[in-house]
């Protein structure tokens, strides 16, 4: 088969070389090697796949596990619970460490800050 080809191609080529170098017909430019390309395409049948081919690359579909309601908390019994303790203050909860003044904290230094006179700026000579 590859020596027709080869002789085919060869005689063409010696055709086209004896004629003009510049020919206009459309048959001086006919390309062979594609034209037997074309027919090899055409003429291909692709093999069938096999059945089981899917064998071993498909995995079997299993449904996931249903999700389950969440829980909710007794909430009745958390605020009562909540409502039966007693507060607990910051200042009370913690006791005054020795040397320490007890003197105002939080809001009331805060309040004793915004009354407090501004101080005098000194004048420079």
């Amino acid at each position: 088969m590859s020596s027709a080809v080869l002789r085919q191609a060869s005689v063409a080529a010696r055709a086209v070389s004896r004629q003009c170098a510049f020919s206009t017909s459309a048959v001086a430019r006919k390309d062979l090697i594609q034209d037997l390309y074309i027919q090899q395409l055409k003429s291909y049948k692709a093999p069938a796949p096999a059945k089981d081919a899917h064998v071993g690359v498909v995995k079997a579909y299993a449904l996931p596990p249903a999700p389950q309601a969440p829980t909710l908390p007794d909430l009745a019994s958390e605020l009562s619970a909540w409502d039966a303790t007693e507060p607990t203050f910051a200042a009370a909860a913690k006791p005054a460490a020795e040397g320490e003044e007890a003197g105002p904290t939080g809001a009331e230094q805060f309040l004793a800050f915004l009354e407090a006179d501004e101080p005098k700026a000194e004048a420079h000579h």
